[in-house]
């Protein structure tokens, strides 16, 4: 069940992106990472390069059921610029499908206007951006079909949750006592 998509653009958070990739992986979720910047080859935040799955100009979004982006600088920046990648994820929310960001990513949906009238948070000193939210300094937050979560520091209950929107709580209990994880539950 579900089919997830996260994005990646030089310069993005290694853990906050890998993170929620392995663990959608390990429930079962099948999960495509997405090069927004023209080339496989993504350079994280910290230098590490990956390859991505597909371009996204190659990608099939049919099927997709979540949308992530993971935060770190430039990476943010990048995606905020991708207009295609806007589009995309405006239509997603407006159908009801999820969207989830973390860290300074928030932004992107901040400045698509998807925030508003909902709660939100960010890695501090991005609140301002999450235009229209109510803000939280929660570690993941939920609001509808779309979840925010805070950083690095946040990466793994943030990727359990979207474990637990596509594959049940309790799939997502299981996964976190099968990494030997225990904080923040």
């Amino acid at each position: 069940m579900g089919k997830a998509l996260v994005f990646l653009a030089d310069g993005f958070e290694e853990i906050e992106g890998l993170t929620v990739v392995d663990l959608l992986r390990r429930a079962g979720v099948e999960t495509q990472t997405v090069a927004v910047t023209g080339s496989t080859e993504v350079t994280g935040s910290h230098g590490i390069p990956i390859r991505a799955d597909v371009l996204f100009e190659d990608m099939d979004d049919s099927g997709a059921e979540l949308y992530v982006l993971p935060g770190g600088m430039p990476g943010t920046k990048h995606l905020a610029a991708h207009a295609e990648l806007g589009k995309l994820l405006t239509d997603a929310a407006a159908s009801g499908k999820k969207v989830a960001a973390i860290c300074a990513a928030p932004s992107v949906l901040g400045g698509l206007g998807l925030l508003k009238g909902r709660r939100a948070t960010s890695y501090p000193g991005f609140e301002e951006q999450l235009v229209g939210a109510e803000l939280s300094t929660d570690p993941v937050v939920v609001s509808g079909n779309i979840t925010t979560s805070r950083g690095m520091g946040t990466a793994i209950p943030f990727g359990l949750e979207l474990v637990a929107q596509l594959k049940g709580r309790d799939a997502a209990d299981k996964l976190a006592d099968g990494i030997v994880f225990s904080g923040n539950r």
